[in-house]
């Protein structure tokens, strides 16, 4: 049953613009109206039940602001912006020439709000206006943030407390609830006239809108069925009944009733029955009392400790019946191991926001690693003007910032969304005075957060764990040790090895300095080069940190697979891209992890299947940035060799079953309907990396059914990522990517789970969920 009934009356302009494969679709924006009319529109119905319809911040809000966009000294305009009043989205309108458009943003979307001079934007160009009248609202994703000054103090405060109170409330809105919110606004946008009924033609264009192509006869049919006032027309309760029917979910109702029995609602004891099916091994009659008061809807149902199926299907479509442990979302391992014990979210050329030829530079976009657990941020640092070191991509169009910009805002954001520590990766190309002042910066904006000392002084090489290192920054960077300097292999040796002779190029390195105030802060990450994995007669400090190109990992990985690893549990290395990737494309961060190397650097401002390996890797411990590696990568003498991982061991079979509400991939298009297929990756060990796909179900993206199992031999399941895919099939041209998820195969839950499916660039595609049935045997 939906969560409310819905109306609709009033005309209401143009439809905004809406990007392609947006997941939360929208009605038509509101017209400005004097507070008490707003307070009637029965729009509004949305807003009530997220209990904010009264709140005064989201009242000014849906009247509306002008206020000023921020894009340079000379780019700033006059915008309205309004929000919406199913409260998920704003509505703003701009001037060009001949004709205003008109855009929209998602709250869902917004990643952070940040109040005053707190963007490199308004750092840079707001200067002529007061703090308190500036807010940004930055975005998930690769979208550029928002920079925008109020009329007064006032207004910006009721903006920055009002998007903070709808993000809350979002976040705490159930799958179910946001599925109520998703099929409401497409009922006001599909009823044409606004006259709050829909004629079968209007069913028919929601039905399309929704992603659905029903066959008339069938569609004609369930519309006649809800027609009980036979006027070719469906009202309240009619509407209500012919959406129930349309989101019915069979499968759930065939499982349900399997547990249920004749009396169709679920005891306690028959939902712990369930439970222990699913595989949830800690399942106890206490939980299952305790699930049906959280999600039983029915008053009545919930007294007598019974489960309708409308609570039922609330469970799971919650995170307890996500695919995900919920265990897992929290930091649940072991924190006290030391450093190169762990996988750590690692990002290359950080400062860049594109391609590393031409594509700008910005402050931001460490703010955004940060946003998305970033631990490792890379700082190419290059003589700049006055004295000041500056952040670019060397020998290249892309633009600079300078380098005390970039520790400020490690300073503000490197520790919002993990306490575990961060490591700076300084790529030097500065001569001794600008090195000075390199340090000289990290100590003042740093102060004691910087590590300028071994932490343990009877181990001062042992590297400590990210629990002691909690709050602190870390510089790793090149190290001189008796007139000696230590240094690493970065990118730019690689390519110049090709064009310069092994003499020519031992002499410039001998030549290159460190000065001693930089030096001194390479602590427990002292840059070195790699040169053997061979026993050696005084083996390597564990503070020694190599760094190597893809090439590099790749091969020592698949020639010297277990000294590879070996090196790995007890030191740090560091992998970064090609130089020769010049739109800043990735690798598979994959083999890398195999072999135990920690840092495995991405562009994080590319999206694509490597950042979203990258993300499932860290999606779990609290995506705090550090994840555990599995033992056999970390015992001194494990005789473990990704390219020899023995028999299998595990078998993951995974019937998928349906999915919902996919989004439509063209908005622009609305009778294109999606015919999606399911693709079930495995990213391991070479020997495990599979992928297997579903049939395409054809012109339906609404509920789609497969019913196909697919089954994968894993032989290392500890290191095993598990990626589903939903694609559009073309049979002329590749298929277009509809959604994702991917996570650990060791966070993956048994039984039957809804997968959340997200964006290329990670945002949520709410509610679009596959449904599948995971089984997973063996150790």
């Amino acid at each position: 049953m939906l969560c409310g009934s819905w109306r609709s009356r009033g005309r209401q302009p143009e439809e905004p613009l809406v990007p392609a494969q947006v997941a939360t679709p929208v009605g038509h924006p509101s017209p400005p109206a004097s507070q008490d009319a707003s307070t009637k529109r029965p729009g509004l119905r949305a807003l009530k039940k997220m209990g904010l319809s009264e709140d005064e911040d989201v009242r000014a809000m849906l009247r509306g602001s002008r206020l000023c966009k921020i894009r340079s000294r000379t780019w700033q305009k006059e915008r309205l912006y309004r929000l919406q009043e199913d409260g998920m989205s704003v509505w703003f309108q701009r001037r060009i020439p001949r004709a205003p458009s008109q855009h929209i943003f998602f709250v869902q979307h917004i990643e952070a709000i940040r109040e005053g001079h707190q963007s490199e934007g308004l750092r840079h160009f707001g200067g002529a206006f007061e703090p308190a009248r500036c807010l940004t609202i930055a975005f998930k994703g690769r979208r550029k943030n928002l920079d925008l000054v109020a009329p007064t103090a006032e207004e910006a405060q009721r903006w920055v407390r009002g998007l903070a109170k709808l993000r809350t409330r979002l976040e705490a809105m159930s799958q179910r609830e946001r599925l109520d919110h998703w099929i409401h606004s497409y009922l006001h946008r599909a009823d044409s006239n606004q006259d709050s009924q829909m004629s079968f033609k209007e069913i028919k264009n929601l039905l399309r809108m929704v992603n659905v192509d029903m066959n008339d006869m069938y569609a004609y049919r369930l519309f006649k069925e809800c027609d009980h006032s036979k006027n070719e027309r469906l009202e309240g309760p009619e509407i209500e009944e012919f959406l129930r029917r349309l989101l019915k979910r069979p499968e759930l109702e065939e499982i349900f009733h399997r547990y249920s029995g004749e009396d169709r609602v679920l005891s306690a004891p028959e939902l712990l029955e369930f439970l222990e099916d699913q595989g949830e091994r800690e399942a106890t009659l206490a939980h299952a009392q305790q699930l049906i008061h959280t999600y039983e809807l029915n008053e009545t149902a919930k007294q007598h400790e019974l489960m309708t199926l409308d609570g039922f299907m609330m469970y799971l479509l919650s995170p307890g019946g996500a695919a995900l442990d919920p265990a897992h979302t929290r930091v649940f391992q072991d924190m006290d191991q030391p450093l190169a014990h762990y996988f750590v979210s690692s990002s290359h050329n950080t400062y860049l926001t594109d391609s590393q030829i031409g594509g700008p530079s910005s402050t931001e976009a460490y703010v955004r690693a940060f946003a998305q657990g970033c631990r490792c941020v890379e700082l190419d640092c290059w003589e700049g003007p006055g004295g000041e070191p500056v952040i670019y991509h060397g020998h290249t169009l892309t633009s600079k910032i300078l380098f005390r910009d970039v520790i400020q805002a490690v300073r503000e954001h490197a520790f919002t969304v993990s306490p575990y520590p961060v490591i700076l990766s300084l790529e030097n190309h500065c001569g001794l005075e600008q090195q000075a002042a390199m340090a000289r910066h990290l100590h003042t904006i740093l102060g004691d957060m910087l590590v300028t000392q071994t932490l343990d002084s009877q181990n001062p090489e042992e590297l400590p764990s990210p629990e002691r290192l909690k709050g602190r920054i870390l510089v790793k960077g090149k190290k001189s040790e008796d007139s000696r300097i230590l240094s690493d292999r970065e990118e730019e040796d690689e390519e110049e090895d090709e064009e310069e002779g092994a003499g020519a190029i031992e002499q410039r390195r001998r030549a290159k300095q460190i000065s001693p105030e930089l030096s001194a802060l390479a602590v427990y990450c002292c840059a070195t080069r790699l040169r053997t994995l061979r026993p050696a007669p005084v083996p390597p400090q564990p503070c020694h940190v190599s760094s190597l190109s893809e090439r590099q990992a790749k091969k020592l990985s698949r020639e010297a697979g277990n000294s590879f690893v070996r090196h790995n549990a007890r030191h740090l290395t560091r992998v970064y891209p090609l130089g020769l990737r010049m739109n800043s494309a990735n690798y598979s961060p994959q083999e890398m992890w195999n072999s135990g190397c920690q840092l495995v650097a991405l562009n994080f401002q590319t999206p694509g299947y490597e950042m979203d390996l990258n993300a499932g890797r860290f999606l779990i411990n609290g995506q705090c940035g550090y994840v555990l590696k599995p033992a056999c990568l970390r015992q001194p003498n494990t005789t473990f060799d990704p390219e020899c991982p023995g028999p299998p061991r595990t078998t993951l079979t995974i019937q998928v079953l349906t999915a919902q509400q996919l989004p439509k991939l063209n908005a622009e298009k609305p009778n294109s309907i999606v015919d999606p297929l399911v693709r079930i990756e495995i990213h391991g060990v070479p020997a495990d990396c599979a992928r297997k796909e579903t049939n395409y179900v054809l012109n339906n993206g609404f509920n789609p059914r497969w019913g196909q199992t697919l089954q994968f031999q894993l032989r290392v399941p500890e290191l095993a990522l598990v990626r589903f895919v939903v694609e559009d099939y073309d049979v002329t041209s590749p298929n277009d990517f509809v959604g994702q998820f991917t996570l650990p195969l060791s966070s993956l839950k048994q039984g039957y789970r809804h997968i959340h499916l997200l964006s290329k660039d990670g945002a949520s595609l709410s509610p679009a969920t596959l449904f599948v049935h995971i089984c997973i045997r063996g150790s």
